[in-house]
């Protein structure tokens, strides 16, 4: 077991882009490293000069430090695929277009440029943070701290994209990985599902799933690549480097589905401030 903390990213629009560029912004299907570094990095107020890894015979950097985090995430819901068709740079005076690569300004006539945005809808995932070897011994309650107090505004991938107001979940677990099997889900029950039936979660990781009593079984992992284990995030020197995806779907009680609005807010409070035991009289404590 290991001590860390939840997230939950919840926000009408998310989107993590992997290999974002130009007039053509992508997301994945979930949070991805870079993207959660990156949050927890602006929330400690650690800016883009200061996001690099630094010397490799010296201490590691605030920054550096982060990479030792560990994410499992479960999808609650994978959301909807959005494209936002954008447009950006027209109507301005000559002065004013977008530079071009040459060092120039684009004409006039030619200044409108045609982006788009890919986000996820009404997308919700539970994420448990857990600190590697090499972390240091005080990085977890750094996180969590910054995270009740962030040094700058935080987003889910991009600045449009706000968190809701669970964001930290719960500051501290015994077993953050474990937990993720007892915190309410975010959907409906499969039609049909009785309530003492079982409902298939999708869950990502980025270190394999523990194998032991307390996870329970799942099934084989599917791995994958992605590009976005974060080296460098300076503002024009961006470098990541390619990590193992790890993702597996595990049955979960259908009673933890516990809808959407009122009814999931219900569920939630009472997982987080669970009634006390009745006393052999009946009485409460």
């Amino acid at each position: 077991m290991s001590n860390g903390f939840l997230l939950q990213l919840s926000s009408p629009l998310q989107s993590w882009g992997e290999h974002s560029a130009f007039t053509d912004r992508d997301t994945t299907a979930y949070p991805t490293r870079s993207g959660l570094i990156g949050m927890l990095a602006s929330a400690q107020g650690i800016s883009r000069a200061q996001a690099v890894e630094g010397p490799p015979d010296s201490p590691p950097t605030a920054f550096a430090s982060l990479r030792a985090l560990h994410f499992t995430i479960r999808v609650d819901r994978p959301g909807t695929r959005l494209r936002d068709y954008h447009t950006v740079g027209g109507g301005y005076p000559a002065s004013r277009t977008l530079p071009t690569a040459k060092g120039g300004r684009r004409k006039v006539e030619a200044a409108t440029l045609v982006t788009h945005r890919h986000y996820l809808a009404d997308a919700f995932f539970t994420v448990a943070v857990t600190a590697g070897p090499t972390a240091p011994e005080n990085l977890l309650t750094t996180c969590t701290n910054a995270l009740r107090h962030p040094h700058w505004p935080l987003h889910l991938g991009r600045r449009s994209c706000p968190p809701g107001p669970s964001l930290l979940l719960r500051a501290d677990c015994t077993d953050p990985v474990a937990e993720l099997s007892n915190v309410p889900l975010a959907r409906k029950p499969p039609p049909g599902t009785p309530p003492s039936g079982d409902t298939s979660v999708t869950f990502v990781s980025d270190a394999p799933f523990p194998a032991d009593d307390t996870w329970g079984p799942t099934s084989s992992a599917i791995t994958t690549t992605l590009n976005d284990e974060p080296v460098r995030l300076t503002a024009r020197d961006r470098i990541h480097h390619t990590r193992t995806l790890y993702t597996g779907h595990r049955m979960l009680p259908a009673h933890l589905c516990n809808g959407y609005g009122a009814d999931y807010l219900d569920a939630l409070h009472n997982y987080l401030h669970p009634a006390a035991p009745d006393a052999p009289d009946g009485t409460r404590p």
